[in-house]
């Protein structure tokens, strides 16, 4: 129907519908033998769906019997002249219809197979009513729409999203498999894009699905019915649906999918005769047809510039030849920091487009930067929790040679595609590209807020990872979790804080039974994972001693926290108020010889902060030792005399 017109079809297809059952009519009444088919005209719906399901001339006679009940009113009373009410059997047809074949009846033929018709419930099969299925009747009709039973399930893909070069390819090494089989005469094999589930793998299916001539749905695994039979009937309908709607499936099997959603996935695949599409993390196996696999992968850094170019083009058109400098320099720092797919990097380079009021480069790159952060935040906000990092080095109070080690931190992370891809030292290894942090010292010694200070000062997300979503009981889940965790970050370019790490870190035990195998399994997977990722993860730990030894080499830093003395808490009270508390009688000093850590003067001082705000006075001495008393008690610790004498 492509190359038809497609204003001028829908009549067309009308007239010859009319034009059928006029025939059919004539044949009832007077038993009269069909016309030749005029080739001339455009190819109806009719001929489409005999064409379809090879449908013999009788077939074709009792369909169009169940749409002349539905579409015409003459017709329907020739049906009631004939069996008492304004519908059709197997009966009339088997008597009336020219070339009848008992074969038709049967749940084999095409007829009942593809549920073209419904067979009422009747004491015989012959007499039993006849209706044409409502997604046929429409089709008849020149009505396209989706069955409504897939609606929920199945939605068509219509969008047109750019690909990299190396995605185009994939796309037509799938295109060119069907072409084969087609040729051959064999059923589409069903193929599986493996990668991660950002990787395009939708752009690739609706592109291979177009240079076929087909449109795309898509669906989720988690929707497909698990018991046998339910797919067995949920394939045929889906079958038909594609043979209507001239239409391919791409069926998205989440990470977090359990093994029976990937048992159904695959069983589906493997069965369905129309073209299949799995999009997939791991790859599946089938029991019996082989599933073709296709790797995807996002763009390499140089293509994802091209690509920003290429969707900033527009922009850069309008800004002077010197601002194109400014420009192609935050397309650097874009791709050494994220790493987006192609539809990921137009969505962003059209939003940001959409807000620039004035066409300056330095506003476009900041606009860019910020807008590559909320893209890459979806996938994350689920797994981890995101902290507001809005610290800066002047809160943080430690030695000078943790602060040093810190910094030097942060130069690792800002230069690391200059070390590592443009002088080199990525191509001698894939091991150790990223940069990991261990933070060891007691509670309250400023380890979060170190993390917080970086990822600010970095413009990074800053993500905590809650250890109860990621260890799980059942064998191989938490090793899935830790991996959906640091795909998710490297797209983000996020900074991790693993906060506690010793109860996920901990050292590998020996082993005595199965569970012991399985959590050394968790710990090495964790030892690779760290070694391969490209962005910034802290860990931070009270009990150094409990780390694992061999994941403690891994570790690029290792800045000791110290438990702060006398002058650090003067410093550490200095900084805790803010410039607007008013205070009264506040005495540093005094205050710093309570021994307690960083944390702890916080929560002393904010406690503080409220009591005095609800007597509507400035913060004094009296109340500061009011939650000193409160919190040295929930530290299970006493105070002491010559730490509050004077305070009050």
């Amino acid at each position: 129907m492509s190359a038809q017109d497609e204003n001028g079809w829908p009549a067309a297809n009308r007239a010859s519908l009319a034009a059928e059952l006029a025939r059919l009519r004539a044949v009832l009444e007077r038993r009269a033998l069909p016309p030749t088919p005029d080739p001339r005209g455009p190819t109806s719906a009719l001929d489409l769906l005999t064409k379809k399901f090879a449908l013999s001339d009788f077939e074709r006679d009792v369909l169009l019997l169940c749409a002349g009940a539905e579409l015409d009113g003459e017709f329907a009373e020739l049906l009631r002249a004939a069996t008492g009410a304004k519908i059709t059997n197997f009966g009339l047809a088997l008597a009336a219809l020219p070339e009848a074949h008992w074969s038709a009846l049967a749940p084999t033929g095409p007829l009942r197979f593809w549920r073209l018709i419904e067979v009422r419930p009747s004491d015989t099969l012959t007499s039993a009513p006849l209706r044409i299925d409502e997604r046929i009747l429409h089709y008849l009709a020149g009505v396209p729409h989706l069955d409504e039973r897939l609606h929920g399930l199945v939605r068509p893909y219509h969008d047109a999203e750019p690909l990299s070069a190396a995605q185009s390819e994939t796309a037509q090494r799938l295109a060119a498999l069907w072409a084969d089989a087609g040729a051959r005469g064999e059923p589409w094999p069903a193929a599986q894009l493996v990668g991660p589930e950002d990787a395009g793998a939708v752009a690739v299916a609706s592109a291979a699905c177009a240079a076929r001539e087909l449109g795309l749905c898509v669906m989720r695994g988690a929707d497909l019915p698990v018991a046998a039979s339910d797919r067995a009937a949920f394939q045929r309908l889906w079958e038909r649906e594609a043979a209507l709607g001239e239409s391919g499936l791409l069926i998205c099997v989440e990470d977090a999918d359990g093994p029976e959603t990937l048992r159904t996935a695959a069983a589906f695949a493997e069965h369905t005769r129309s073209a299949v599409i799995l999009a997939c993390r791991e790859p599946l196996r089938a029991a019996g047809r082989p599933l073709t696999r296709l790797d995807l992968e996002k763009p390499p850094r140089a293509e994802q510039a091209a690509l920003w170019r290429h969707a900033l083009a527009p922009l850069a058109e309008r800004l002077q030849e010197q601002e194109n400098g400014v420009l192609d320099e935050s397309i650097e720092r874009l791709v050494n920091q994220f790493d987006l797919s192609p539809a990921a990097i137009d969505a962003t380079a059209a939003l940001v487009s959409g807000d620039l009021t004035e066409t300056d480069a330095a506003a476009t790159g900041e606009l860019l930067w910020n807008a590559c952060r909320a893209q890459s935040r979806a996938r994350l906000d689920d797994l981890a929790q995101r902290l507001e990092t809005t610290a800066a080095w002047d809160d943080l109070v430690l030695p000078a040679a943790q602060k040093a080690a810190l910094r030097e931190i942060v130069a690792q992370v800002r230069q690391r595609a200059r070390v590592y891809d443009q002088w080199g030292f990525a191509a001698k290894s894939a091991r150790g590209l990223g940069v990991s942090a261990l933070f060891a010292g007691v509670s309250g010694t400023g380890k979060t807020l170190a993390a917080e200070i970086m990822a600010h000062e970095l413009r990074l997300d800053l993500y905590r990872i809650d250890l109860s979503q990621v260890v799980s009981k059942y064998i191989g889940e938490t090793e899935k979790n830790l991996r959906r965790v640091f795909e998710a970050a490297e797209t983000a370019g996020a900074v991790l804080l693993f906060d506690e790490a010793d109860a996920l870190f901990g050292k590998r035990s020996e082993v005595k039974d199965s569970h012991d195998r399985y959590a050394n399994m968790e710990v090495s997977y964790l030892l690779q994972r760290m070694e391969s990722y490209r962005g910034l993860a802290i860990l931070t730990t009270n009990m150094q001693q409990a780390l694992d030894p061999a994941f403690k080499r891994r570790l690029r830093f290792i800045v000791h926290f110290p438990f702060p003395d006398e002058a650090e808490r003067a410093e550490i009270w200095r900084r805790v108020f803010p410039r607007e508390t008013p205070l009264d009688g506040v005495d540093v000093a005094q205050l710093a010889r309570l021994n307690v850590a960083g944390g702890n003067i916080r929560n002393i001082a904010l406690g503080a902060a409220f009591l005095a705000a609800d007597e509507r006075s400035p913060v004094r001495m009296a109340h500061l030792l009011r939650t000193a008393r409160a919190e040295c008690a929930k530290l299970e610790r006493p105070l002491t005399d010559g730490e509050i004498r004077g305070w009050a």
